[in-house]
């Protein structure tokens, strides 16, 4: 299960990104984030672009609604998503399951 936190507008929940995967997907929930993984390696902030626009094309926003609040250079991060209840935000990530 993953933890999702609104904010005013906005729904906060962690993600554990493993890069240089064989494709990019969501790959579940464990411990409260959602695992994804990207082709993407972690250089440059390839990783980071790859993630914001596998989550923009997964919860069907704009990427500028999509921001990474902590964890730019880190596996563990902590993501932001405007526009969208907590209940949307977790339906649809469970649909790309």
């Amino acid at each position: 299960m993953v933890e999702l936190r609104q904010r005013g507008e906005a729904v906060t929940f962690r993600a554990r990104v493993v890069p240089r995967a064989s494709r990019d997907k969501i790959a579940g929930f464990h411990d409260g984030a959602v695992r994804i993984r990207l082709t993407a390696p972690p250089v440059e902030g390839a990783a980071n672009e790859a993630l914001v626009a596998l989550l923009s094309s997964v919860l069907r926003v704009a990427k500028r609604d999509i921001e990474l609040l902590s964890g730019q250079t880190a596996r563990n991060k902590v993501v932001s998503v405007t526009g969208l209840s907590a209940e949307e935000v977790e339906a649809r990530l469970r649909s790309h399951l």
